[in-house]
């Protein structure tokens, strides 16, 4: 298939209309194909829950400290029978049916995740949310130059995808709220439809291809 590409100009980093616009060829098995709910739905529950920590513990009766003498007689005082203060029931004591620590992920193949990956950036292309650029570089560490530069582009909320992520470029996006920005290695099904636009450079592209072809 062949995927337009949006030009930037070198110095003002605006979209060129002088040239008619590249156009990269990608595979047609990674990125042609039809969306499938069902999977992309399993895929991003199980990211969602591989991503949970899963450390919390707390302490069950027998792990509360105290509570070893019986605090008053069976009999004879009127009240209820209590055999330790670090029952459930009292204030202070352990809980009936304490968490453990647990791992909540998910079994998901590598075919599978690697189809529910195909199925996003193809829906993505299909929607035109996908912006491909030749690169995407700032000269400064600024949020307001990054800022200005997608605004240049009509770009709001919007992934950042590059084949290594710059230094000034991470810098100037910790402060956009609505701007992502990942390497190629390291996308996700949930950063991928998390945002309106995905914003990649084409050698970040073809990173991307050698994964999922």
């Amino acid at each position: 298939m062949e995927l337009a590409l949006t030009l930037l100009d070198e110095k003002s980093g605006e979209r060129s209309g002088k040239q008619p616009g590249k156009t990269i060829s990608l595979p047609d098995e990674a990125f042609a194909r039809d969306f499938n709910e069902p999977l992309v739905h399993q895929t991003v529950v199980s990211y969602l829950a591989g991503a949970r920590q899963g450390s919390v513990r707390q302490k069950s009766r027998s792990e509360v400290r105290g509570g070893g003498r019986k605090p008053w007689r069976q009999k004879g005082t009127g009240r209820a029978r209590a055999g330790t203060i670090r029952s459930p029931i009292w204030r202070g004591g352990g809980l009936a049916f304490a968490t453990r620590p647990r791992d909540h992920a998910k079994k998901l193949n590598r075919k599978m995740y690697r189809s529910a990956m195909q199925c996003i950036v193809s829906e993505l292309i299909r929607q035109q949310r996908l912006v491909l650029v030749d690169k995407f570089k700032l000269a400064t560490h600024k949020t307001r130059d990054l800022a200005a530069r997608l605004k240049e582009l009509e770009l709001d909320n919007v992934l950042i995808i590059t084949e290594s992520v710059e230094n000034n470029l991470y810098l100037a996006s910790r402060n956009l709220h609505k701007v992502g920005v990942i390497d190629a290695q390291a996308i996700d099904p949930v950063s991928l439809i998390g945002f309106d636009q995905v914003l990649c450079t084409v050698p970040a592209m073809q990173q991307i291809e050698r994964m999922l072809s």
